[in-house]
């Protein structure tokens, strides 16, 4: 396996992780913030760390759980819409983000199922 700096789904999760980071600079709820940001990193770290475990299995595992953290940040973007903390351009930019990515991670998982990766 190639370094992970190379994938495009690590690549592609970074961006998602910048985007979060910059929304969440002025945001006033805490405790949404560090969720919002945690969420965000543990998207990168899981496809990072899964990239240099031994086996496609493995890489499979962490892969779903940076798909599950994909998920947590749809949910905590819905919060931060309801609560007025972005506004609906931005949510709709963000939401589509995580949706692309989201499917990239499942395709890639799926590669790695049949065997290639």
């Amino acid at each position: 396996m190639s370094r992970f700096e190379r994938l495009l789904i690590w690549q592609r999760a970074r961006e998602v992780r910048i985007l979060f980071r910059d929304c969440t600079a002025t945001m006033r709820d805490a405790v949404l913030k560090d969720q919002i940001r945690r969420a965000a990193l543990s998207v990168m770290a899981n496809i990072a760390e899964g990239s240099e475990r031994a086996t496609n299995a493995d890489f499979r595992r962490f892969l779903a759980m940076a798909h599950g953290s994909c998920g947590e940040l749809r949910s905590h973007l819905v919060v931060a819409l309801d609560d007025h903390l972005v506004d609906d351009a931005f949510y709709l930019h963000l939401n589509t983000k995580l949706i692309e990515l989201g499917k990239m991670i499942a395709g890639f998982m799926k590669a790695l199922a049949r065997g290639g990766g």
